[in-house]
């Protein structure tokens, strides 16, 4: 698998040195610098903060808000225990950065959580890792033990008064707990199901106390802002959309893999990075940001920057980054079908519209995929959408919802076809 960078969270990082993650090559590389300056120096918060403001990072685990701005939020003054969270529970369709940055670069998200927590007023925080990379878990704590050992976790951290400790905490699989209220009560033993909000997390998140949560990919960011600048940061986007993006690009490309480019790159050099399409296929649709983002024609994603703004006009979302590219040959009935029923699976089951919905959407595509679509299936699908999407606690509903109205709006004639014909329009087989 490729991995592509352009000087962020893979800078200088040889891929091929199975020792590439440990401590002393991340400091060869400049690592721990940003928080030696900022608790040698005893740099205040706000300007911290400030800093963060200043590099336009907006949130890589798919909503896109501005960190910074997220930081801010935390009542840092106010006494008590307060948490920082990583979430690196990566479990949707499509998506592969997190688990990179965890292999081959994980003393930046240490480096970050540590430096979040100085600016948020925490000093303690937690990394919840997907349960399905435990191996990765297990580097983390490795990792983490290095860190301990150099002195930049514990009591008194570099001589600087500053304390701070850092805990790994695995998951089992579930997707449900990539939501932050899931993965809260997760870490806490409870069942990982997403919590009413408010009270937000921020004011009431972690054992009751207030908690930030980022994902992987924008702590593992914060060195780099923090050492050379946010505005060096910014510079490598456009506005609105600063510095770079990890891109998860997956399907019928000839080089799938993970390639960190500057925000607003054209889709067109993402794919020609990727070696184009596999067997000089012609492409036919993209799905832009994960799984639950809306899929894309060729022709509107051919038009597009890689940036929340540009995707976000043509009707998608960025998302996760996560790029699925699908060729010519591709059933769309089929890859919703596959879409559906990973969400029926998925579904918590807390929420009555997701746990009942999220199962007769995929009956009903299911039935449509083994030729027993009927007429007003089409219109039966749009309706349920309807009586889901805005209506449960998290938004695992809605993210049903988008594949289903996304694949049935812009390729309508295959799902008419198989309901008419009992069979498939693409490759012609019977259903």
């Amino acid at each position: 698998m490729a991995i592509y960078h352009s000087g962020v969270i893979f800078a200088d990082v040889d891929t091929h040195d199975p020792d590439c993650w440990k401590l002393n090559n991340y400091i060869k590389r400049g690592g721990y610098q940003a928080l030696k300056r900022i608790i040698g120096s005893k740099v205040p918060a706000e300007e911290v903060i400030a800093e963060m403001k200043t590099s336009g990072l907006r949130g890589r685990g798919g909503a896109g808000f501005p960190t910074g701005l997220k930081w801010s939020f935390m009542p840092r003054t106010m006494p008590g225990q307060k948490y920082i969270m990583c979430n690196s529970d990566e479990g949707e369709p499509g998506t592969f950065k997190d688990r990179d940055i965890l292999a081959f670069n994980p003393h930046a998200v240490i480096e970050g959580m540590i430096i979040a927590g100085y600016s948020i007023g925490a000093s303690a925080g937690y990394n919840y890792i997907h349960g399905e990379i435990f191996e990765l878990y297990q580097r983390f704590e490795e990792a983490l033990a290095e860190a301990r050992a150099a002195g930049f976790l514990g009591k008194n951290i570099l001589d600087s008064g500053f304390e701070f400790e850092l805990h790994a905490h695995h998951g089992y699989g579930a997707y449900i707990c990539g939501d932050e209220t899931a993965l809260l009560n997760s870490v806490e033993g409870h069942k990982g199901q997403p919590r009413f909000k408010p009270p937000f997390p921020a004011g009431y998140g972690l054992y009751g106390k207030p908690t930030t949560i980022n994902n992987t990919e924008s702590l593992a960011s914060v060195p780099f802002i923090l050492r050379d600048g946010g505005q060096t940061f910014m510079d490598k986007g456009i506005p609105n959309n600063g510095g770079t993006k990890l891109f998860s690009i997956s399907g019928h490309v000839e080089r799938p893999g993970n390639y960190e480019i500057p925000l607003g790159t054209p889709f067109s050099k993402l794919l020609e990075m990727a070696g184009g399409m596999r067997g000089g296929k012609k492409m036919k649709a993209v799905i832009p940001g994960g799984s639950s983002a809306p899929v894309l024609p060729a022709e509107i994603m051919m038009d597009c920057n890689m940036d929340y703004d540009s995707i976000a006009k043509a009707g998608s979302m960025l998302g996760s980054g996560a790029v699925i590219v699908m060729d010519e040959d591709v059933c769309m009935v089929k890859a919703l079908e596959r879409l559906s029923y990973f969400y029926h699976e998925e579904s918590c089951g807390q929420c009555t519209p997701c746990r009942e919905g999220t199962g007769w959407l995929y009956q009903i595509v299911h039935r449509i995929e083994t030729g027993q679509g009927r007429a007003g299936d089409l219109e039966l699908l749009n309706s349920l959408g309807n009586q889901m999407a805005g209506r449960t606690i998290c938004a695992l509903s809605d993210a049903a919802v988008f594949p289903v109205r996304s694949f049935t709006k812009h390729f309508r004639n295959e799902f008419e076809y198989h309901i008419e014909n009992k069979k498939c329009m693409v490759n012609h087989r019977w259903c």
